[in-house]
């Protein structure tokens, strides 16, 4: 089997306006804090001689390049998100954004919201949208039961309750 790897789908564009914020605050604090100092610490090893046993030089490059794929990676998917600052036309149903409250077959309650692939580890209860959990929630409506296929055996849930975040405007300028 040769080395090439297909590349993995980016996932779903959608993100909230907190999720955006912190992608873009983690790409200006790597451009502009981060990288700055790890260049000037690679410049200082580099002006101490032989650099092929200079380990701060080695390690200084190494994480140059791991700043700069991320860089690379958050300004391309920044690029192409749509943020999503409002409700649905129809609030009664889940859709990106929805928190949504299920009960299990065996009665145990949990309450979820359904965010973006980059933003599903800021908060606990936060589920991505390309999850297995969170494709078969869209589209569906309070009272709606479903079956989803876990490693533990089929269970089934049922959709008590769908609320969405009110929109908060910004305040005028005066």
């Amino acid at each position: 089997m040769g080395r090439y790897r297909a590349r993995e789908p980016a996932g779903s564009k959608y993100i909230t306006p907190q999720g955006a914020r912190r992608l873009r605050d983690e790409l200006d604090r790597l451009w502009r804090e981060e990288r700055p100092r790890v260049t000037a610490a690679v410049s200082a090893a580099a002006a101490q001689g032989d650099r092929s046993e200079n380990a701060e030089y080695t390690y200084g490059k190494k994480r140059l390049r791991e700043i700069d794929a991320r860089v690379r990676f958050l300004r391309r998917r920044l690029e192409g998100m749509v943020v999503v600052n409002q409700p649905p036309a129809d609030p009664t149903r889940v859709f990106f954004g929805a928190w949504v409250v299920l009960q299990d077959d065996s009665g145990v309650q949990i309450r979820y919201r359904i965010v973006g692939p980059d933003e599903f580890d800021m908060a606990p209860g936060y589920i991505s949208m390309d999850a297995p959990l969170g494709r078969a929630l869209l589209r569906r409506a309070r009272g709606d039961e479903f079956a989803l296929a876990t490693p533990g055996g089929e269970r089934i849930y049922e959709i008590l309750a769908v609320e969405y975040e009110p929109v908060t405007k910004a305040p005028a300028r005066s």
